[in-house]
């Protein structure tokens, strides 16, 4: 299976790790928003979207790709994310899903964990989530990546 990742990591890092341990369970080529030739996906099974949260929404930048991008008929596509508060994932999630689903994207998954965030006033008192994502949170990253790339009926069983 051909899987890209498109990610966009800002200030601290934080959702490249987590795009680096998808990318190496997938053997997934990793690009950023500005690098992706709306063509170039034909050549992928499987497209991921990932960015920090800023504001309560993904990057700015993956917003603009995929709304430029054609019409996809149902290419499979996961969604990932690093946040000050991870349960919120799916207030942060639902308006780029809506935005994947109306240009013909299948959604086979989401993804959200802890990352570091000193936005605003957390910066004060050195923000929250330091040394996040952590081993673990790469670990759960890894196990992500494993069951989406699996067929349907195999997803059941892990």
């Amino acid at each position: 299976m051909k899987v890209l990742i498109v990610c966009r990591s800002v200030h601290k890092g934080n959702t490249q790790k987590v795009t680096g341990a998808m990318a190496s369970e997938l053997k997934a080529k990793v690009l950023k928003p500005e690098e992706v030739k709306p063509a170039d996906l034909e050549k992928y099974d499987l497209v991921g979207f990932g960015s920090g949260i800023y504001f309560g929404r993904h990057h700015e930048t993956i917003f603009n790709l995929v709304k430029k991008l054609p019409f996809q008929n149902k290419k499979p596509a996961f969604v990932f994310s690093t946040a000050g508060m991870p349960k919120l994932k799916f207030v942060w999630h639902d308006p780029f899903k809506e935005v994947l689903k109306e240009k013909g994207f299948e959604l086979v998954g989401e993804f959200c964990c802890s990352g570091h965030d000193e936005v605003g006033a957390l910066k004060e008192i050195g923000g929250i989530n330091k040394n996040r994502p952590n081993s673990n949170d790469l670990k759960l990253a890894c196990l992500f990546a494993k069951k989406i790339s699996l067929t349907p009926s195999d997803r059941i069983a892990l």
